[in-house]
């Protein structure tokens, strides 16, 4: 059976220095690409500094990547890790074949999250193909039972709500149905939990609101919030103002919604993005940010059982698999110590991907590789340009990662003219 796929691409010629300028290749993740993948950012701004040309290749399977039926179970087989990075071998070829590139244009990879994993494995995977790359916020360790997730939300956070009956839950929180049955109640747990990890993990880096602000509101310091006097009426509120800023009419809180929308493989459902990695976590990465010990600041019904029954009730993925898979991928990449090398690995302490990232204590003497690690800074705050506002952490970061670019390239220079 042969695959043929069509991905999205984009090309930003307006910095380059022909014919022999670099080439910055920035890597997709679990999303769609826009052209501002190659028009903003911090690879933007060194590519302009640098005169590169400026790429990225949208992941196989997410945004207009997929071919039709292409969410269907039995296509989903396709879906891995390892065949993005043969994909972006293919357009590597395609762009040099393109622009008439050759060895003297060197190539630098960048990417966040999923996708700055991405970017290392490619490095180690692929050497001959970009010279170095940078990791932001990278999980390369795949992980079934991710608990240490929610412990680095709990050195940030810490709130303890009561609960109540369905029917008043229900008017409380605004909930498109009431949470009667057991599943859907488990769905109410995680939407609240969803507020507070999504809350610490992106800070200040344009979510809804900061940290603070949300410590605020739970812990009523400020006295701007003095009506809501127990932690369940404040938790009411902050609630509200997730639901208001998104535009949503209601909490959906129903477990059968939940498995409708992952369950649908229409190229057009809202949902298709969530789907396809979903699928990834139950076949390479886990990921599963459990709450099953007594230091988790949520709910301990967010259990590892009642995530990865999803696995085999989308796509037939028995649970007793999910282990053998994770260490499959661990044994072929190497978890936190990779086989790689020229990469630049740039983590935050407030971003609870760093427990699955490469840090300094995990580099060996003598490695290539470099960790670059931000005091105060969430998931991927490297990866935006420069703001006013930035915490002087993450500026001093951003020079060492554009210290660490030109020194690639000079090396690469180097290597040419020797």
């Amino acid at each position: 059976l042969t695959l043929y796929l069509c991905q999205r691409f984009f090309v930003n010629e307006a910095y380059w220095e022909r014919p022999h300028g670099p080439v910055f290749l920035y890597i997709s993740g679990e999303g769609p690409v826009s052209e501002f993948d190659v028009l903003a950012g911090h690879h933007a701004d060194m590519a302009e500094d640098h005169g590169a040309l400026l790429v990225t290749l949208e992941h196989r399977f997410y945004g207009d990547s997929i071919n039709e039926d292409g969410l269907k179970t039995e296509n989903l087989r396709h879906l891995s890790s390892q065949q993005a990075l043969a994909d972006i071998a293919v357009f590597h070829q395609y762009i040099s074949d393109r622009f008439d590139l050759s060895e003297k244009n060197t190539w630098i990879s960048f990417g966040g999250s999923y996708a700055g994993a991405l970017s290392a494995w490619l490095r180690g995977k692929f050497p001959h193909l970009v010279y170095g790359s940078v990791a932001s916020s990278a999980p390369v360790k795949a992980t079934l039972d991710f608990s240490a997730y929610n412990q680095v939300n709990q050195q940030y956070i810490s709130i303890t709500c009561s609960s109540s009956g369905g029917r008043e839950v229900e008017r409380d929180f605004f909930c498109c149905k009431p949470p009667v049955e057991l599943e859907d109640q488990l769905e109410l747990m995680q939407s609240l939990a969803d507020i507070i990890m999504g809350t610490v993990q992106y800070n200040e880096e344009g979510g809804v609101m900061t940290i603070d602000k949300l410590c605020d509101i739970m812990t009523n310091e400020t006295g701007a919030y003095e009506e809501e006097t127990k932690a369940y009426d404040r938790l009411i509120k902050l609630v509200k103002i997730y639901r208001v800023t998104g535009g949503d009419p209601c909490l959906e809180v129903s477990h059968g919604k939940t498995l409708e929308d992952l369950g649908n493989t229409d190229l057009e459902s809202a949902g298709n993005s969530e789907r396809a990695w979903y699928y990834q976590a139950c076949t390479e990465f886990g990921f599963f940010q459990t709450c099953e010990d007594a230091s988790c600041p949520f709910s301990q019904t967010l259990s590892l059982h009642s995530q990865t029954d999803l696995c085999s009730e989308l796509f037939d993925v028995p649970r007793h698999s999910l282990p053998g898979r994770i260490a499959f991928t661990n044994k072929y990449y190497g978890e936190t110590h990779p086989h790689t090398d020229r990469v630049l690995y740039v983590n935050g302490d407030i971003d609870p991907w760093h427990k699955l990232s490469v840090l300094e204590e995990d580099l060996n003497k003598g490695s290539k590789d470099m960790a670059v690690f931000i005091k105060g800074t969430a998931h991927c705050a490297d990866m935006s340009s420069e703001r006013a506002a930035d915490r002087p952490a993450l500026k001093l970061a951003r020079k060492a990662i554009e210290r660490q670019v030109a020194m690639w390239l000079k090396e690469a220079a180097w290597e040419l003219m020797g």
